[in-house]
């Protein structure tokens, strides 16, 4: 990949944070627990039982949280041997030049690379590169501002080749790329640092290894805590909306009393039928297009 890659004009993000006008979703139509994580296969383990019913209108209650806000919702296509689909922040990652197509690691999570690669080409939404050296999901994908990228790996999940491959191409257009060696039962970085906003992270202190935590108050981002037992059930994996808005869950109460006192419009339905599942807000979401900042 050369440097100086051309910036995309239409599509394209350079934060996490700057104004949220697409995001791309999928419906939960074909959606199961599986034992992905740690998380799903407590939940299994539980005997708690699926609702599909109630997660298709927990599903529908987030996507009007998203309109209210003003965000166009797009649609994966849903593929009934894809039951992971409807964590669409997995299958690829935005960057300020076009889409990164993900490999998943997972066998019943492989085949979401077509899906999205058919979205992107019909929609005509550049494709920027495809991660080739190895396992790479993009809930370890965490951009803490512009130019500036936080990688994690587990190698359950993402894997160190692949972090290494993105950091490489990052690299060469002049950004920072900090690479997170995390342990397998955290799953993605995005489950314990999220972005709210400019120099703002909702960050878990007690899972996020203290030298991530130093490099991000050297930057200036000051932190919002959030306990190890809410970040467990997905609190932390909140998606930014941009002009101050968040997009929550309703059992996330702390961070979002927390959010609201600081000036947040914050938006918490019920995604527990998805939590219990491995994957939060964050996890069911990739940003398609933000303002840039």
């Amino acid at each position: 990949m050369a440097a100086d890659s051309a910036v995309a004009t239409t599509w394209g993000a350079n934060s996490e944070y700057g104004k949220l006008r697409d995001v791309l979703l999928c419906s939960p139509e074909n959606f199961r627990w599986l034992p992905t994580s740690s998380i799903s296969k407590a939940t299994l383990a539980s005997g708690a039982k699926f609702d599909r019913q109630l997660a298709m209108k927990q599903h529908r209650e987030m996507v009007q949280a998203y309109e209210d806000a003003g965000t166009k919702v797009h649609y994966l296509p849903a593929d009934e041997n894809l039951p992971y689909q409807v964590f669409a922040r997995d299958s690829s990652f935005m960057t300020p030049w076009g889409a990164v197509v993900t490999q998943m690691h997972q066998w019943w999570r492989r085949g979401e690379y077509a899906p999205v690669v058919k979205f992107y080409q019909e929609t005509g939404i550049p494709i920027w590169n495809w991660v080739t050296a190895s396992a790479m999901e993009g809930g370890d994908f965490d951009v803490i501002e512009p130019g500036c990228v936080l990688i994690g790996y587990c190698g359950e999940r993402t894997q160190e080749p692949a972090a290494r491959q993105i950091q490489g191409w990052l690299e060469k257009e002049g950004w920072e790329v900090r690479l997170a060696p995390i342990a397998e039962h955290y799953v993605h970085i995005d489950l314990m640092v999220c972005m709210l906003g400019h120099k703002l992270a909702a960050v878990c202190e007690e899972t996020t290894d203290d030298s991530i935590i130093d490099w991000l108050k050297s930057k200036k981002i000051e932190i919002v805590p959030v306990n190890y037992r809410d970040t467990m059930a997905l609190g932390c994996n909140v998606m930014a909306l941009g002009d101050s808005k968040i997009l929550s869950t309703a059992q996330s109460k702390d961070l979002n009393a927390r959010l609201r006192a600081l000036g947040f419009t914050v938006y918490d339905p019920d995604v527990t039928m998805f939590t219990q599942g491995g994957g939060g807000v964050h996890c069911m979401a990739q940003a398609l297009r933000r303002d840039p900042v």
